[in-house]
């Protein structure tokens, strides 16, 4: 798909498709108003017998509008003028592509970045709808025997901006919106692998593949054996009841200078989690698949950084591993030593994330981190607090915690601070270890998050829980991409990456 911006008046463009918008009700943008002009009246002809009101989402495609050079114009219903916010923005923006790509139009011209959009401006429109778009047209046909792509799609959109001026921001909206979307589709299309493909091993060869791509990446793996010298006995102890060998794949993003210390993401990466022995009910156990999704996101981001050769340095951690029953697997009862040297009770297998995750965050305090974020389909807790809108973010560091939620809101990609008081760690207390792996069913997300808080002293440190946010269940089931947006946009934030740059 090829992205462009232009500024021009309507009437001069000659496309397979012009696409402007109407308000509600049935009010031209001043774009369609040009368009009417030139056509004398034939739009507004058309809105005054009711063929469209300009309700939100609404499409009416015409073919050969007279005085028109392109051979059709889509009219998108855009509902009331002042009421349009970027959420309105972004549904309005997918189903003009949906309509687009279904109708024959292989390219078009679209005039709905000038749409007036609260808050925003012209760089956030231009980069969202190129986000908005590779989203939309995103498809998992990898194994498939019958792809059933369109016959003709789309295949070029130019996005007008209201001034030559605005020429710069919107070529580098579209730079920016593209780096991001590339991220946002690794991260689907591994996370949409199944298991039987998609272990510790393939997350592997994926960083490989990175480092062969870009000049900037370099990648090492450490595996069991490894791990055993160095003591993750917590890390090893959930992969023991499986065949595949846990590996956590470590990518290097080098961009800034040998003494800036890096910015260090570390990535849940159960690539399945049957529960181990407390075994979970079988409904809805294939989705366990997307128990990687804190990795695949974290894969995505790093594609993201190496793409815009971010200034920085940063570095990406894969904690793959698998959670499985068998006469091997560790048990609810045992206690395991972390690589910190603290001591764990196990209450539950099937709360294996941050049992892997507190052996990874005791590793990267080699890299000397400035920041750590930590990014985990972690607890069912959290979809139960926020639902599939929001990302659970929990920090000890509120400048961190306010960048995130910064980032979160530029990118539209939602997050919700929840606390990590001291009155919570209690619910962790064991009689028999420096900690239980859980904390009962209150406040299941935070316990999780104060587990997680224990292992990291050393370094500024934040924890995303992506459970209710990683993917969708359902008829449209399948990854979302998420949090790459919000996680690019917080580092190139801090590699000073903006608009102008």
């Amino acid at each position: 798909m090829e992205f462009n911006v232009k500024s021009g008046s309507p009437e001069k463009q000659r496309s397979a498709c012009i696409v402007v918008g109407v308000y509600e009700p049935r009010r031209l943008s001043g774009v369609a108003e040009q368009l009417d002009a030139i056509s004398e009246g034939y739009i507004s002809n058309l809105l005054r017998r009711g063929d469209l009101e300009g309700k939100a989402g609404q499409m009416l495609l015409l073919h050969h509008v007279p005085n028109v050079l392109s051979e059709r114009v889509l009219l998108v219903g855009c509902g009331k003028e002042r009421e349009l916010d970027e959420r309105q923005y972004k549904q309005i923006i997918a189903k003009t592509i949906q309509t687009l790509n279904e109708t024959g139009s292989m390219e078009a011209v679209c005039f709905l970045t000038e749409l007036h959009v609260k808050g925003r401006d012209t760089y956030w429109k231009v980069r969202q709808a190129v986000e908005t778009s590779q989203d939309t047209l995103y498809t998992f046909l990898q194994l498939k025997t019958k792809k059933g792509e369109p016959r003709r799609p789309l295949r070029k959109i130019v996005f007008n901006v209201p001034t030559r001026r605005e020429l710069t921001v919107g070529e580098k909206a579209v730079e920016h919106g593209l780096a991001i979307a590339k991220g946002v589709k690794v991260t689907k299309d591994v996370a949409n692998m199944p298991p039987n493909i998609c272990n510790p091993a393939y997350l592997w060869e994926q960083a490989q593949q990175m480092a062969e791509e870009y000049d900037s990446v370099s990648v090492e793996v450490v595996n069991e054996a490894n791990m055993k010298d160095l003591g993750m006995n917590s890390y090893l102890a959930v992969g023991r009841g499986s065949e595949n060998e846990s590996l956590m794949s470590i990518i290097h993003h080098k961009g800034g200078a040998d003494d800036q210390a890096p910015l260090v993401l570390v990535g849940k990466g159960l690539t399945f989690d049957s529960g181990g022995i407390s075994l979970k009910p079988g409904d809805g156990m294939d989705e366990m698949k997307y128990d990687m999704g804190g990795a695949a996101s974290v894969l995505g981001v790093m594609h993201t950084v190496a793409a815009l050769n971010l200034p920085i340095n940063v570095i990406g951690v894969l904690a793959g591993c698998e959670n499985m029953p068998d006469a091997n697997a560790y048990r609810p009862g045992d206690i395991l030593t972390t690589m910190s040297g603290q001591t764990v009770e196990v209450l539950n297998t099937d709360a294996e994330g941050r049992l892997v995750l507190c052996d990874a965050l005791t590793y990267v305090e080699r890299f000397d981190p400035e920041t750590v974020v930590d990014v985990a389909t972690l607890t069912g807790a959290c979809i139960i607090a926020l639902g599939k809108h929001a990302t659970g973010l929990m920090s000890t560091h509120n400048p961190l915690a306010h960048e995130l939620l910064n980032a979160s809101e530029q990118a539209s990609d939602r997050a919700w601070r929840l606390p990590l008081w001291d009155d919570y760690q209690e619910q962790l207390e064991s009689p028999f270890a420096d900690m239980a792996n859980i904390g009962g069913r209150p406040a299941g997300s935070i316990t999780a998050g104060c587990f997680l808080s224990r292992f990291t002293k050393k370094y500024n440190w934040a924890h995303l829980d992506i459970a209710g946010t990683a993917w969708n269940s359902g008829k449209n089931k399948g990854a979302t991409g998420r949090p790459v947006p919000m996680l690019a946009q917080f580092l190139m934030n801090r590699a000073g990456l903006g608009a102008e740059d």
